[in-house]
């Protein structure tokens, strides 16, 4: 289809929240409570069906603002051709985070998470157009065309058009190998984190890491960070059940200063620990490299990247030797121009790319990132997070295999799409759910997911 052919004619924006609060899923030191939300963006053009859908991710409270900042940005495409918009996507992100809207926030917060947004919604549609899934779309590209869609402005100082021309062209050489193995479903290895969410019981995470065992995965991650007695048990018993050849990773999300992370983790080195995810906070490049410097003796590595705005602060990272894994997330970033970035820096770097997928829809996208890293940019295998919840509520819904790898996506698009039922119930304010009197007293209470101050 001529994308030229192709005119950005009208929007919508949702806001969908599901209640998985209800079942524990998302709990962490930092969320008590937490309700994976979308602000959920639709662009209809002038092809009768043919519709870009995008998204960016919330928690619950929030989601309203972020709908309000896509609100801003997506009419910027309004009479635009997908052809105008797709000929230099590096430009269209730039022309996208410019003018007087930059100075409310540039490359970060809210807008940013409205930039990618609206550019997942073009990229969804570039690859519904040419009626491959986005990986696909991006694995066809040849070395121009892939560095063609980034923004190097501020980037140069580490990585050049010409040094990622030189990158991709030598992976090039091999990527035929790589491809047919994305095509077997052999692409992406999967971790398991749904096992370990900090609401659970320890007999609920006993029966989930049983269950994963079987499915197969060898890799798990849990949260922790309630005391290091709380800590050492369910750790302990975790290892009891995955065996010494499972490999384990916890997360604290955030709630450490820089020293009480290094001594806190070294009182659980014995126990064969690969990272601490997010052991500080997440603006803290240098706080991330002492944190590593501190446990790299003790075998234990750091990760971060969930919270991570922009492809600056990741390269910053990088320089610093902050990090083990690189946990971008696809709906932090800016698209997958930004992403791509993003692979490529780290490929210069050595350093694996673990993508952050721990809410909904967020397996799904990343599935194509990790394919992407691993076929085009990369070639070297990594892991993909895997929470097995709402896959059940998309068009084109994740899996994994039963040797525990992510099946690759084969419908066309960015696999962002949610299916229309979803909406009577669970778009906000006016979704079944939500009218409910459990919805009501969960959207009305002002402090829900703070400890000792929710009230719903």
């Amino acid at each position: 289809m001529d994308p030229n052919s192709i005119v950005f004619t009208s929007f919508t924006v949702r806001d969908i929240r599901w209640p998985t609060s209800l079942d524990n899923i998302g709990t962490d030191p930092m969320n008590l409570a937490g309700e994976n939300s979308f602000g959920y963006l639709q662009y209809t053009t002038s092809v009768d069906g043919l519709v870009g859908t995008g998204w960016s991710f919330a928690n619950g409270q929030g989601n309203d603002v972020l709908c309000t900042a896509i609100k801003s940005l997506a009419p910027r495409l309004i009479g635009r051709t997908l052809g105008s918009l797709i000929k230099n996507m590096g430009v269209t992100q730039r022309k996208l985070q410019s003018g007087q809207i930059r100075f409310m926030s540039p490359e970060r917060g809210v807008l940013q998470l409205a930039t990618c947004a609206v550019l997942n919604a073009v990229w969804d549609l570039w690859a519904k157009a040419e009626k491959k899934p986005l990986w696909r779309l991006v694995a066809d590209f040849t070395p121009e065309e892939f560095v063609r869609v980034i923004d190097f402005r501020y980037l140069s100082d580490v990585l050049t058009p010409e040094q990622a021309l030189e990158m991709l062209r030598e992976q090039e050489k091999t990527k035929q190998d790589r491809l047919k193995e994305a095509l077997a479903n052999d692409a992406v290895p999967a971790y398991n984190t749904s096992a370990g969410w900090l609401g659970h019981s320890d007999d609920k995470v006993r029966e989930l890491l049983v269950d994963a065992v079987k499915q197969g995965f060898r890799h798990f991650k849990l949260k922790a960070g309630l005391g290091l007695e709380t800590d050492r048990k369910r750790l302990g018993f975790v290892r009891e059940v995955v065996g010494k050849e499972g490999i384990l990773m916890v997360d604290v999300n955030q709630i450490w200063d820089v020293d009480e992370a290094i001594e806190y983790m070294k009182q659980l080195s014995d126990i064969g620990i690969w990272f601490i995810e997010e052991p500080t906070s997440p603006d803290d490049i240098l706080g991330h490299a002492k944190i590593r410097a501190a446990l790299k003796p003790y075998g234990m590595g750091v990760a971060t990247g969930e919270h991570v705005n922009n492809r600056v602060m990741f390269k910053q990272l990088l320089q610093a030797k902050a990090i083990d894994a690189v946990q971008l997330d696809a709906l932090r970033l800016a698209s997958v121009n930004e992403i791509l970035a993003v692979l490529l820096m780290s490929a210069k770097f050595g350093v694996p790319v673990v993508p952050h997928s721990g809410g909904a829809g967020m397996v799904e996208l990343c599935s194509h990132i990790s394919t992407i890293d691993y076929v085009v940019v990369s070639g070297k295998k990594s892991i993909l997070e895997y929470t097995d919840h709402l896959h059940e509520v998309f068009e084109a819904p994740a899996a994994v295999t039963k040797n525990g790898t992510h099946v690759t996506p084969t419908v066309p698009g960015y696999s962002c799409d949610v299916k229309e039922a979803q909406f009577a119930e669970f778009e906000c304010p006016n979704g079944t759910f939500w009218k409910s009197e459990m919805g009501q007293k969960m959207v009305n209470d002002p402090w829900r997911g703070t400890l000792g101050e929710q009230t719903s």
